[in-house]
């Protein structure tokens, strides 16, 4: 038996706030925030048997989401003409995923331009990051790419959590303008 399971009757009532809240930073569109939210609670529903337990449903639901952001700005890319960085794959045994957040690590999927891109990427995202003040730099590495919990950074950074979200916001909004300007 897993360890977290789904109630999808659920979801609204639990999660549409918090997923609605974490689109529109990301998306600054009301609409296509809740078109987002919307599919996402759709494709969740058609992946359900995908779901391991080994996360919470909130955190299941977020994956699934921003793959939907990032599909969402992959469509606007491509419709301006810009070049495309794959970002979703899909397996063998028909689960998507996630390009960078799944097959980067793992190097058995990389083809010589999946590693360069990769590495400008990576050296993007790091640029970025150092463009940040201290504080702006550590919050966003320990919740976006430590994915810590948010007690956890208050408590390491000596932070309230209201703070916390202050600078997690104002450090995304940098480091898209930054990624913007040096990578897309």
């Amino acid at each position: 038996m897993s360890k977290h399971q789904l109630d999808p009757n659920k979801w609204i009532d639990r999660y549409s706030d918090y997923l609605y809240n974490f689109t529109i930073t990301r998306v600054n569109d009301r609409e296509i925030a809740k078109d987002l939210v919307q599919d996402t609670f759709f494709a969740s529903l058609k992946s359900m048997k995908n779901f391991k337990g080994e996360a919470s449903e909130r955190t299941w639901l977020i994956s699934i989401l921003k793959r939907k952001i990032i599909d969402h700005y992959r469509k606007i890319n491509s419709k301006k003409g810009k070049a495309e960085v794959r970002m979703d794959f899909k397996s063998d045994d028909d689960i998507e995923g996630n390009w960078l957040e799944e097959r980067v690590a793992d190097a058995q999927y990389q083809t010589a331009e999946d590693k360069i891109i990769n590495q400008e990427l990576g050296d993007a995202i790091f640029g970025c990051l150092d463009k940040l003040s201290k504080k702006q730099a550590a919050v966003f590495r320990m919740k976006t790419i430590e994915k810590l919990e948010t007690e956890t950074i208050c408590n390491e950074l000596n932070i309230t959590s209201s703070n916390l979200w202050v600078i997690i916001h104002r450090a995304r909004i940098a480091m898209a303008e930054c990624m913007e300007k040096n990578w897309f």
